[in-house]
């Protein structure tokens, strides 16, 4: 194995990767997809995602709608993830991708996780990009 090939095991347990996959994962969770206040912790203020469906979202649009979407509490069933994996790009910036499972459906999901520029570093990362692409059902 070359060093590249292992940069993404060592990256896994940079306190930053940890940060961001933990914060992935809290957005998955029904009672903080439901909340505006929680979501809007974990989101950057210059968010932006391409959606399973190809629509864009803005962090205002995200805000307003994800306590109505899917996987919210009260509004089916959560989102299951596969392990996420992490790398460190450059300090306080993260790229995870990783899969879910959702009512009968897939999806490969990437996203970036930064610290605002010139924010220190004890300021926390939110998710600045996010992409689902569905997977077909002939790849499951």
């Amino acid at each position: 194995m070359t060093d590249q090939q292992s940069t993404p095991a060592s990256d896994s347990r940079h306190p930053d990767v940890v940060e961001a996959i933990a914060g992935e994962l809290r957005l998955l969770e029904p009672a903080v997809r439901a909340s505006r206040t929680l979501s809007a912790e974990l989101l950057d203020p210059e968010f932006v995602e391409v959606g399973a469906s190809g629509r864009r979202w803005t962090h205002a649009e995200m805000l307003a709608s994800l306590p109505e979407m899917s996987g919210s509490t009260g509004t089916g069933t959560p989102y299951e993830p596969g392990p996420v994996t992490g790398v460190l790009l450059a300090p306080g910036l993260v790229h995870l991708t990783f899969e879910t499972r959702h009512d009968g459906h897939r999806a490969r999901r990437t996203s970036l996780w930064r610290r605002e520029p010139g924010a220190a570093d004890d300021q926390p990362l939110r998710m600045y990009y996010h992409q689902a692409t569905p997977v077909p059902e002939s790849m499951a």
